[in-house]
Parts: structure tokens; sequence; C-alpha cells
């Protein structure tokens, strides 16, 4: 499902779910490039990577990443979105939305579990259905 980018509404409006913050580390590979980044914001149809050399829309990617406790994933993905670098450091978040592709059932409730997991930890509400 495409989602149409408005960057006058809210950001939950933009969003089918809420994205929970985390810091994960990730290996994010494309074809041409391979990046160590961060997560930092995930939910499960996708996630936040920061970096500041965002891969260009469009481009299919493998994330692996394990979170503290809750075991290795290694997913697909496609750069959904980008917020690029800019001069002078006047974006202090670059980096790329990424949405998930082909996710399987067991993957997609292991990490629905992973977030629920950390979201009680920090005593957050639940975001995530």
């Amino acid at each position: 499902m495409s989602e149409r980018r408005d960057s006058h509404a809210p950001a939950a409006s933009r969003r089918a779910e809420e994205r929970l913050e985390v810091r994960w580390a990730v290996d994010c590979a494309s074809e041409e490039t391979f990046l160590y980044a961060y997560i930092t914001n995930v939910s499960s149809l996708g996630l936040f990577v920061c970096t500041e050399r965002p891969l260009p829309i469009g481009t299919r990617v493998q994330l692996a990443f394990a979170p503290e406790g809750c075991g290795a994933f290694e997913l697909r993905g496609e750069v959904a979105w980008i917020n690029p670098t800019r001069e002078h450091g006047q974006n202090p978040n670059p980096g790329m939305g990424v949405r998930f592709l082909d996710l399987a059932l067991e993957d997609r409730e292991r990490l629905v579990d992973a977030i629920h997991t950390i979201a009680y930890v920090r005593g957050e509400p639940e975001q995530i259905n």
C-alpha cells in the first residue's frame, strides 16, 4: 500500500501505526551499498534508519538487527522516503524511512513482540496492534 506524504499533516495522521523510539544497531545493505547505522524508531510496518548517507527512494535493502533480548532479525525493505543531510547541520535527524517487504507472519509477530517488550520495560503505553 503506498502512502502519500503530506508535510502539513501531523505525523500521527501520516502513519498507519505509531512508532516506538529505539536505538538499535542495524546493518543495511543494498546491491551497491553497505551501511552500519542505527534504527531510531520502529513499527510493524517499517522503521527509520538514522544515517548521513540515506539511499535513494525505491532502493531495496536487506536489514539485519538484533534488539537486546529479542533475537536477530533479517528483513527485506524498501526506502520509502528520505530526510537528507543538509549543509551546516541544519537537519539533526538525517536518514531514511524503510517499509518492510514480504514480511513473513512469523517475523511480524516476533517484531511486534519485541516492540511490546521494549514498551513494557520502559513503562510506555503499547502503541502497536
